[in-house]
């Protein structure tokens, strides 16, 4: 079986020797068709991504077949098509007895901890398989990284008429934005990039946008009418933008933060205590969040086709993968087929 290994930071490999998976019962052989690329594969690629060894086999927005399943709860059979929940949860935690599955205290991530779906088939808990049949296969990969996005947004408890504002617009910034506004929000995006933020204003159809290199309080505050908005996202990963966002926030607000670094963050305790804010941190999703976004591409609220900005043979990923990383490629989503 062929499949692509992260050997080593900054160096894949592509062995066509794997060994097939082993089918039991409770789980279900897939044929990826499938394999989104995110930030977290960038930077484990990178050497940048926390909780991570090598070799690894990346990748965990998937599309994928069943091939193999025994009897299930489900109704699945082989010949479906299927999203993967990527996050292996113990199930006996205490995170998990509260329903809060996407933060176990043993998190094995497909991709991350475990290794994903670079690969021709894998063999998965049946539990984690989400029926598609009635998305294509671009709309059923990028499932997962919609659905931290649904996550947070959840998870804020925003509310319609709400005003948000998303910073970061990033993949994952934008599933932010797009299920905020589904869910009724004025949503105000900001970025360092004015192509950037053009996109968000007409893929995820956010009402305003500000350039956080431009004063970003003062644009702020100019289009929201003189108010901070009652939430914020960060969804950039970086450790200046996110202990800068507690300033954007509004006396008795919420910040959220979506995205991920590898370091300290450290805020000024006297504004945080005269604003009460309140600060989350948000960490994968859940079922429900990925039926949030199926939902949300039904309605039509989610344009894929122009989220999935470069796609390529499976065969041809590692020559384009370092020009991923440049930023005047301009990837939003790459896409892997098999």
């Amino acid at each position: 079986m062929k499949g692509i290994v992260c050997a080593e930071t900054n160096r894949f490999e592509m062995l066509d020797n794997l060994p097939e998976p082993a089918w039991e019962s409770g789980y279900a052989i897939v044929q990826i068709k499938r394999v989104g690329i995110c930030g977290t594969d960038l930077h484990a690629y990178k050497g940048n991504q926390p909780f991570f060894t090598y070799p690894r086999i990346l990748g965990h927005e998937l599309a994928a077949i069943i091939t193999k399943i025994g009897e299930n709860q489900q109704g699945l059979r082989a010949g479906d098509q299927v999203s993967v929940i990527p996050y292996m949860h113990c199930g006996s935690c205490i995170a998990c007895r509260n329903g809060k599955t996407n933060c176990c205290t043993d998190m094995k991530v497909l991709g991350v901890h475990i290794d994903g779906g670079m690969r021709e088939r894998i063999s998965i808990p049946v539990d984690r398989a989400i029926p598609t049949n009635g998305l294509t296969l671009d709309q059923t990969a990028v499932l997962e990284p919609l659905a931290i996005g649904a996550h947070a947004v959840r998870r804020s408890n925003v509310q319609p008429g709400e005003t948000v504002l998303v910073i970061g617009g990033g993949p994952i910034g934008l599933g932010v934005m797009a299920i905020a506004k589904h869910s009724g929000a004025k949503v105000i995006a900001m970025d360092v990039n004015e192509e950037r933020l053009s996109f968000c204003k007409t893929w995820a159809k956010a009402d305003e946008i500000v350039n956080a290199l431009h004063d970003p309080s003062k644009g702020i505050l100019e289009v929201n009418q003189g108010e901070l908005p009652t939430v914020v996202f960060d969804a950039t990963g970086n450790a200046k933008s996110m202990s800068g966002a507690f300033q954007y926030v509004s006396h008795g607000g919420t910040l959220v933060f979506v995205g991920l670094v590898k370091s300290d963050i450290a805020f000024h305790d006297p504004e945080f205590h005269k604003r009460e804010l309140t600060l989350m941190g948000s960490r994968n999703a859940t079922r429900e969040d990925f039926y949030t976004v199926m939902e949300a591409l039904s309605a039509g609220a989610i344009d894929v086709s122009s989220y999935v900005t470069h796609r390529v043979p499976f065969a041809d990923m590692i020559e384009h993968f370092e020009s991923w990383l440049k930023p005047e490629t301009k990837v939003i989503k790459a896409m892997l087929e098999l």
